[in-house]
């Protein structure tokens, strides 16, 4: 049924009868790319995740991260090749087209090697240790990454995507190449090769265990005079990288995170800087108008190609775009503008469409490619769409709006974008993109990444949560609610109770990381403003307390990347950079941050004071480098309004106004507590948050009461008096 692998010891009866049974399953077919059947299988056919399945049927004689790796290297005197990457990473695709699926290189690697593939999705641990490790030794970064390790794990060399051999896409080397020198070198020049990898370990131990000796208390408190000083500093980096013509920043390839879009909000409310405020909105207008964005389903694809954001990179991420739905979400509320809550809705809605699991957690990406190319689900011909529209003046303006010529601005065609975006006459075509839409379901679709995430899960528990309050759209709180109760029911680990970080195919997998822990956090802390239900703040205050146990440096303070109970890496990755992802540490701060307010207990402030101290000189060196972290700084530094709103069931119309009133104005720091004072809910809130104290809906009035700083307001029912309280330091747009 398979053969043996090229180059490679032939498998053990037990082993390969278990391969066989993963076969029948239809467990390890490559569903992905398309690429057909192949007269080879690996051990990657028994594992869950969907990148590794997707290299089962290589002839190359993968191994899946762990002990048995390694103990075959040892066994064999071979170095290890390590190769990371993720479903949905198109040059990954390519690399393995080129290399990993092509027998002579398969033999070769088989026969000198022991390859290792790892889903950074799965492991980030492993993903960030040997990221660190290829940064060190001036190799780059990205994915695929490509790693030669000793047997004790340790780095000698480094790169990311290697074309096959010499000549092809004009390489002088290429990666047949590269493993033969290695191969020499490790047996020919051992001591030498030991030499770099015990430097390299040992540098990516001091870069990634760093720490300072003390926590200082006196930075926390010093936060509300220094904090808007170190953002201002932040803006006025991104002010001079930033692109004025387009939005974003002036780099050839352009990723939504490289603008720090809600931190410029916060500065804009704060100071009333109308730069900040432009470059926020700049950006948001530039990236839903170019191809960036999805025009017929929503959502964005992953980043832009070109300055000008029109021609992506396809794959979609269910983080980039959970972070964009708040951006869009909170802009709206700034500026009013029609188009960002469109925009936030028509994501929500793809995320719903597309995103969703029968369990209702949300599955983690799209491909770029569909049928072997990239962009092909996503492109047209003009011929195609002028046959689908038919002949009329307004298929001829369809066509001049969304920038569609006969030459095309893409290598297969048109990628649909707005030259002159116009929300009047983008409405009135909606029937037609209706019918693109439909038109473009008929086609093979990208693959998706049917692994659910936690952390991923927590950013777009968040997401919805605060669109479906900003947008008063009732059903995306319910999509975040169903998420949050399957993350907390389904993604647990069996032995310890807590979070996973993965969950496939039926199966959770793996400890979960900081990350994990902190964003589903933070998803609770939202989805608990949003409804006021009881529950979700409780479960939000044993998972941060959870948090504190496994990962806290209560040495240093901040957080570790990895518990103890995690495998031990050549080192203890410690995050201190936001990229595409928020670094789990930014989160956790603003999540200790909140609870500090909420519970007014000196346990979370001296929790905050603690990791401030730690981050202060890193934020400080190095301003745009934890932009996220800035978010928390923003936050401490105040003035965090403390509003608790108490219904009473006879009033509903003054709650309605109240929440408008939520929804229209923007006050990113806050904590909010809704919900009615004879409900048993409120009564498990108040032995929690004393902020409620005895404060209940006075003359048969739903009521409002607003404190700043241990000052309080007032308590009112006249939703115009809320809303000037909360506007009084919100400079008009």
């Amino acid at each position: 049924m398979t053969q043996t692998l090229p180059g490679a010891e032939p498998f053990s009866s037990a082993l390969h009868a278990k391969l066989v049974h993963a076969l029948g399953d239809g467990h390890a077919r490559d569903a992905a790319n398309g690429h057909g059947e192949s007269p080879f299988v690996n051990r990657l056919a028994l594992e869950s995740s969907p990148y590794l399945r997707q290299h089962a049927r290589n002839p190359v004689n993968w191994y899946a991260w762990g002990n048995e790796a390694f103990a075959q290297a040892r066994r064999l005197g071979r170095p290890l090749f390590l190769s990371v990457g993720y479903s949905t990473c198109h040059w990954c695709h390519v690399m393995e087209r080129e290399s990993f699926e092509d027998e002579g290189i398969a033999a070769y690697l088989n026969a000198h090697y022991v390859a290792v593939k790892v889903d950074r999705e799965e492991r980030p641990d492993v993903d960030a240790v040997y990221m660190r490790a290829a940064q060190a030794m001036q190799c780059g970064g990205g994915w695929p990454l490509s790693v030669w390790l000793n047997d004790a794990g340790e780095p000698f060399f480094a790169g990311t995507y290697f074309p096959p051999h010499a000549g092809a896409r004009g390489a002088a080397i290429g990666f047949l190449e590269i493993l033969t020198e290695l191969v020499r070198v490790y047996h020919e020049e051992g001591s030498r090769t030991q030499s770099v990898a015990h430097a390299v370990a040992n540098a990516v131990r001091a870069r990634t265990e760093a720490g300072v000796s003390s926590a200082d208390e006196a930075i926390a408190a010093s936060i509300e005079r220094d904090g808007p000083r170190l953002i201002a500093s932040a803006v006025a980096l991104c002010q001079q990288l930033f692109d004025e013509e387009h939005g974003g920043l002036r780099l050839r390839q352009k990723f939504p995170s490289q603008v720090p879009i809600r931190l410029l909000l916060r500065h804009h409310q704060r100071t009333g800087d109308a730069q900040a405020l432009r470059m926020a909105t700049r950006t948001l207008e530039a990236m839903a108008a170019g191809g960036l964005y999805d025009h017929l389903a929503g959502g964005f694809h992953r980043y832009a190609t070109d300055p000008e954001w029109r021609i992506p990179h396809f794959e979609k991420m269910l983080y980039d775009n959970a972070q964009l739905v708040v951006a869009y979400a909170e802009a709206w509320q700034v500026t009013q503008r029609p188009a960002f809550a469109r925009v936030a809705r028509e994501t929500c809605d793809e995320l719903l469409a597309t995103f969703v699991s029968p369990e209702e957690g949300f599955y983690s990406a799209t491909d770029a490619d569909s049928e072997g190319e990239e962009g092909k689900y996503f492109a047209w011909s003009e011929a195609e769409i002028r046959s689908l529209l038919g002949p009329s003046a307004a298929t001829e303006a369809f066509l001049r709006y969304y920038g569609v010529t006969a030459d095309g601005n893409f290598e297969l065609g048109n990628v649909l974008y707005e030259p002159q975006p116009d929300e009047e006459t983008r409405n009135g075509l909606a029937a037609f993109r209706a019918n693109l839409l439909e038109a473009r379901r008929l086609r093979v679709p990208p693959f998706r990444d049917e692994k659910i995430l936690a952390a991923w899960n927590g950013l777009a528990i968040s997401a919805f949560a605060v669109a479906g309050r900003i947008l008063g759209e009732k059903r995306y709180v319910e999509a975040a609610a169903r998420a949050a109760d399957f993350v907390l029911g389904r993604m647990r680990d069996t032995g310890t109770g807590g979070l996973v970080r993965s969950f496939h195919v039926g199966r959770p997998g793996g400890l979960g990381f900081l990350d994990d822990y902190a964003f589903v956090v933070a998803g609770l802390l939202d989805l608990f403003e949003s409804t006021g239900e009881s529950r979700w703040f409780v479960e939000a205050c044993a998972l941060a307390e959870e948090t504190e146990r496994i990962f806290a440096d209560n040495e240093a303070g901040g957080w570790f990347a990895t518990g103890l109970e995690h495998e031990h890496l050549i080192a203890r990755h410690r995050p201190t950079f936001d990229g595409a992802e928020p670094a789990g540490s930014s989160v956790a701060l603003l999540n200790a941050e909140r609870l500090a307010v909420l519970t007014d207990s000196d346990k979370w402030r001296k929790v905050v004071a603690r990791a401030l101290a730690f981050y202060w000189p890193l934020v400080e060196e190095q301003p745009l480098s934890m932009t996220e972290a800035l978010l928390a700084v923003d936050f401490w530094a105040g003035p965090v309004k403390e509003i608790v709103l108490v219904a009473h069931p006879r009033d509903s119309e003054t709650l309605d106004k109240f929440t408008q009133v939520l929804r229209d104005v923007f006050c990113p720091r806050k904590v909010l507590i809704a919900g009615a004072t004879d409900s048993p809910a409120w009564a498990q809130l108040r032995a929690r948050i004393p902020l409620l104290g005895e404060r209940t809906a006075r003359g048969d009035r739903t009521t409002a009461y607003l404190c700043t700083h241990g000052t309080c307001q007032e308590p009112t029912s006249d939703p115009e008096t809320l809303q000037r309280l909360l506007s009084e330091t919100n400079p008009s747009p």
